[in-house]
């Protein structure tokens, strides 16, 4: 009888049941274009700080470079053999410097692996080369030690100022980054933000192997193909992979095994970086906070700190869907339940001969409540539904339309955005390294856990108007519903 009951007077009065749903339903499609579209605000945010972290990192530990007096800067210096004037022999000279940190020992990674709440944790080393080549008669080139003409962050190839004394040249400046990676530990360092899309990465076994993997931009622009060699200060390295960034920009021009890397800058048994991962990620400020205390001199970069370096078109559409995007989602869903509640107590009020004739029957008042409250509840799943199918609408729209966001990421970051290492090539030590822009494609995924809220909300919204429609039923007088029907 229930049921029977309940689909004739939705029948009957669908006119007013769809207006009911229809503001459950506004309310709700907001929540879920509002929630979608913040997730996919965080995924963006994970994006940018992947391509600074690379994947799996929490934080950074760090020693920042010894502040230099102007004029005091490291100035790399090349000589090269003098050649009569009609010579035409090429000679070259790289010069590795361990760039944008100061160094930290070794056995300061085992340190850090050893504390509270640490997973993990592996050594990197960020190099970058200057390479000169050419023929040069009688003289000598010095660089001037300058700023690098488009040298931005991520390793550029820009030109380093120079000249030449006591004779003439004709020559080539290059200059790139290399980061030497802990080939033991796949899961954890720079390389892990980019996708090998030809080749292979290293084996654990080539912790010492004279092999590199390029960066698909820097591979393309010097032509280098796998099973091509790279010379680095005379040595050879064989190309075995190209990797692709998955987001941003690229760590670095070249990656080579670690113990290479502090084989060519003369720093044996040293890091610039190292790179954590936490249990758990409830632990990273207390993670953090014992770093600190226990390892003096350091400086612990966490997700959070990098975060707040983003600025840009991400950043306020993130604050916007976070503040704004929910607080109207909010009014819009608490409006939508006043509404309905008193939509359906107006309903009740014009039923009151229907009421009574019904309590004439021998209904009694509970159970007109009860066919109040599941009229109620029936619309506002139907709110839900539609509710549901518009959010969804709204979000496959934000997905295909996919705006670019822009994320500046500025200098000073204080980790892997500061003056160099992966993110940060080409500041130089002591200098600040320029800020980037990346462009991210905003998505808008919709998560199961959102539905269900949907759901939820749905039923929710149901039950607030039915115990309107209920409170106000209970309140009918058996002498007011008998004057109507008379």
């Amino acid at each position: 009888m229930f049921f029977t009951y309940l689909r004739r007077e939705l029948r009957r009065r669908r006119k007013a049941a769809l207006v009911v749903a229809s503001g459950l339903a506004l309310g709700i499609a907001l929540v879920i274009v509002v929630s979608s579209v913040s997730s996919g605000m965080g995924k963006a945010q994970d994006k940018v700080l992947q391509s600074l972290y690379g994947l799996g990192t929490d934080m950074t530990v760090t020693k920042a470079a010894a502040a230099q007096e102007e004029g005091q800067a490291q100035r790399p210096r090349f000589r090269f053999d003098a050649q009569d004037g009609d010579s035409d022999e090429e000679q070259s000279s790289d010069r590795v410097m361990v760039q944008g940190f100061e160094t930290l020992s070794s056995s300061t990674v085992s340190k850090v692996g050893a504390q509270d709440g640490v997973s993990d944790a592996v050594g990197g080393l960020s190099l970058q080369v200057i390479k000169v080549s050419g023929q040069f008669t009688r003289g000598q080139f010095q660089q001037d030690g300058g700023e690098q003409p488009g040298g931005a962050p991520g390793g550029g190839t820009g030109q380093p100022e120079g000249r030449v004394q006591g004779g003439g040249a004709d020559f080539d400046v290059n200059s790139y980054s290399v980061y030497g990676t802990d080939v033991t530990e796949p899961e954890l360092g720079p390389l892990t933000s980019s996708k090998i899309t030809s080749g292979r990465v290293f084996k654990a076994s080539e912790t010492n192997a004279k092999v590199v993997v390029a960066d698909a931009s820097y591979a393309k622009e010097k032509k280098l193909a796998l099973g091509d060699t790279v010379t680095v200060k005379d040595v050879k390295y064989e190309v075995i992979g190209i990797a692709t960034p998955e987001s941003g920009d690229a760590a670095a021009n070249l990656y080579i095994p670690l113990k290479q890397a502090q084989t060519l800058s003369d720093s044996a048994d040293k890091v610039t970086t190292i790179y954590v991962k936490a249990t758990d990620s409830q632990r990273i400020d207390a993670v953090k906070s014992a770093i600190q205390k226990n390892i003096s001199g350091t400086t612990v970069t966490t997700s959070a700190d990098l975060a707040e370096t983003v600025s840009g078109s991400l950043s306020t559409a993130s604050d916007l869907a976070t503040s704004v995007g929910k607080w109207l989602s909010v009014v819009v869903l608490a409006a939508a339940f006043l509404v309905a509640g008193l939509l359906t107590s107006s309903a009740v009020s014009r039923r009151v001969r229907e009421f009574g004739t019904l309590k004439a029957l021998g209904w009694r008042s509970g159970r007109v409540t009860r066919q109040v409250v599941g009229e109620a509840v029936v619309s506002g799943l139907v709110g839900g539904a539609l509710g549901i199918a518009v959010g969804l609408a709204g979000a496959y729209a934000v997905t295909a339309v996919s705006p670019t966001l822009q994320a500046e990421l500025g200098a000073g970051g204080g980790g892997m955005n500061g003056g160099g290492g992966p993110g940060g090539f080409g500041g130089g030590p002591g200098r600040e390294a320029a800020s980037r822009t990346l462009d991210v494609a905003l998505t808008a995924p919709v998560s199961v856990t959102t539905i269900a809220l949907a759901v939820g909300l749905a039923v929710t919204g149901g039950l607030v108007a039915g115990a309107f429609g209920g409170w106000r039923a209970s309140r009918l007088r058996p002498a007011d519903a008998l004057r109507r029907v008379e």
